[in-house]
């Protein structure tokens, strides 16, 4: 009889251990959750605006509804491509994104940075992406004319050229739109105000919105 005890005590202990693992029939899966990192400079940082009005928080508000979907800003006013490579590895450790919005290399320009050197710091940072699994929405930006024909359309290939080799989604110009008119801009002339911002959002949401396996709802209704 001792023995008899000890072997079913042993039965249940191993059947409750796992118990666990056993899948309920009927249950739901839980939704896998979607982390979007954008990754870029003043712009997506939202200078000179409220916190809340940046483009980046209003995709963000656009989103509230999706529970599986988790936008993180990991913008910096003033970076350059250089600034972005050197810490790109750590952001994906950290955030660990399915999707990156990648929007850098206007100070760059700004600052007449060698082509060579752009192309290269934002290659870096979208194969460092890809071997975390990070798929890339690549941010284009252009010049003003003021910097030379040449030099503006070399810069403005190169995102072109990127999303190309490395097939990526590509939203040719953020400021699409309204980059060529003073009003939506603030009084330096570079970023834009607060009237731009949702425009911002649009250029993005188009593209960004063909990268989730199942299209979400937008809040305010609009496709």
């Amino acid at each position: 009889m001792k023995y008899f005890l000890i072997i079913l005590y042993t039965l249940f202990t191993f059947i409750s251990a796992n118990s666990g693992a056993t899948a309920v029939p009927g249950a739901a899966a839980t939704p896998a959750t979607t982390t979007i990192m954008v990754f870029g400079d003043s712009l997506s940082a939202g200078y000179g605006l409220p916190q809340e009005a940046g483009w980046v928080s209003l995709l963000k508000k656009r989103l509230q509804t999706q529970s599986q979907i988790h936008l993180i800003n990991n913008s910096i006013s003033g970076e350059t491509a250089m600034g972005g490579r050197n810490r790109i590895e750590q952001a994906l450790k950290t955030h660990r994104p399915d999707i990156v919005i990648l929007e850098l290399g206007g100070n760059d320009g700004l600052r007449g940075a060698s082509i060579e050197s752009i192309r290269d710091n934002l290659e870096a940072i979208i194969e460092a992406c890809q071997r975390n699994n990070a798929t890339v929405l690549l941010a284009g930006m252009q010049l003003p004319p003021n910097y030379g024909i040449a030099y503006t359309q070399k810069f403005q290939d190169i995102y072109a050229q990127l999303a190309k080799r490395h097939q990526l989604k590509l939203v040719p110009f953020l400021l699409d739109g309204f980059g060529d008119k003073r009003e939506f801009f603030q009084a330096d002339g570079i970023h834009p105000n607060g009237h731009a911002q949702q425009k911002i959002v649009e250029n993005v949401w188009k593209v960004l919105r063909t990268m989730f396996k199942s299209q979400p709802t937008i809040a305010d209704g609009r496709p």
